[in-house]
């Protein structure tokens, strides 16, 4: 059974900007989220996370400074916030969240256990 639906994908031009949305159903004991993407023939790819103890955002290399993580506590919500996108971009993007404890970055599919079914953002001209 889904627990997490993400929502906010399409198609857009290379510049354009979007906002992925995902939501759950309320969870006690998740120590991060997570995003993910996975474009055609490649291998899922860490995007962005953010740890809920100590309250850590960290992003991917190929996305820093473009893509931005925000939450909505009282509404159970995280965002994506995706800045001067480029046909690279193109993927299905997951989000994804964790119950179990790690002292680094939840930057691995492995350290994740519960997952979206996935939403496609297409970059294109």
């Amino acid at each position: 059974q889904v627990q997490l639906i993400e929502s906010g994908g399409g198609t857009v031009e290379p510049g354009a900007s979007l906002r992925l949305s995902c939501t759950g159903s309320p969870t006690p004991l998740r120590y991060a989220m997570g995003w993910f993407r996975q474009a055609p023939g490649k291998d899922r790819e860490f995007v962005a996370g953010h740890r809920w103890i100590g309250l850590k955002t960290y992003y991917g290399e190929s996305v820093k400074g473009r893509f931005t993580v925000s939450k909505d506590v009282a509404k159970n919500m995280v965002f994506l916030q995706m800045n001067n996108l480029e046909p690279e971009d193109s993927a299905v993007y997951y989000c994804a969240d964790s119950s179990k404890y790690y002292p680094d970055n939840y930057d691995s599919e492995r350290e994740y256990d519960r997952w979206g079914q996935g939403i496609q953002v297409t970059v294109s001209s």
